[in-house]
């Protein structure tokens, strides 16, 4: 094994079941604020910062110099995060498959696991409460080698929210863990975004899962270091390294 030091993962359609439902806010909250979109559209930009999102979407409908762009952005977003808390408070939260047992055999292995994301944080904590993933994570959200996750990182923890195709966060949760070289991390998502934010941070390999978000053919479009059916892949992967 490259002793492997870190593996760090998309939350939405990776770790977290995601059968379109947050395409789904995000059209249902476009709709209501009078935002131009389609699935053809957003899906491309599920892995990045959700208010990235609409800030692209409203430049390409009214442009960013207008009067009103600013205004445009925050109330899409406000009913944005109105619709998504209130799903993920209301609806089941489940994990995907393979995750669980993915999580356990790396603990078994000494390999941290971090948690990335283009969610906001308040989002984030109600997701890792439903699923009991905050246990044990501190103030900065890092946890023990005997927590479940090591780390939990989103945009809002990183300078002017700038989540992927960015390195920042991995990168963030390196540090939180003592962890210097890249080359012992592996990164692994479900969008175009997460494979480019692991070869931006240098990553070992920049992994890309098949049952979320995107096919395989959507992801083999882009630049990564192998697709996976699932997360229950991983192992095997890391094994052989």
């Amino acid at each position: 094994m490259n002793q492997i030091q870190l593996v760090t993962f998309d939350m939405a359609g990776t770790t977290v079941q995601d059968n379109d439902e947050v395409l789904a806010c995000f059209l249902e909250a476009a709709k209501a604020t009078g935002l131009e979109a389609d699935k053809n559209t957003c899906n491309p930009m599920m892995g990045w910062s959700k208010k990235l999102v609409f800030e692209t979407l409203w430049q390409k409908q009214i442009a960013k110099n207008s009067p009103n762009y600013s205004l445009k952005v925050e109330q899409s977003f406000a009913k944005f995060k109105e619709i998504l808390e209130n799903y993920y408070k209301t609806q089941s939260v489940r994990t995907t498959e393979g995750c669980l047992e993915i999580f356990s055999w790396l603990k078994s292995q000494g390999i941290k696991i971090a948690l990335n994301t283009g969610f906001y944080r308040e989002v984030t904590n109600i997701i890792l409460n439903r699923l009991g993933w905050d246990q044990g994570l501190n103030q900065q959200y890092i946890g023990s080698n005997s927590s479940i996750i090591q780390a939990s990182i989103t945009p809002s923890e990183i300078y002017n929210n700038e989540g992927r195709p960015a390195p920042f966060m991995i990168q963030k949760a390196m540090y939180r863990l003592g962890i210097i070289d890249p080359q012992k991390v592996i990164y692994i998502g479900d969008t175009p975004s997460d494979l480019a934010s692991g070869k931006n941070a240098n990553c070992l390999l920049s992994l890309g899962v098949t049952n979320g978000t995107h096919t395989r053919e959507e992801l083999d479009k882009y630049d990564h270091d192998g697709l996976l059916n699932s997360l229950s892949d991983l192992k095997d992967i890391v094994s052989q390294l």
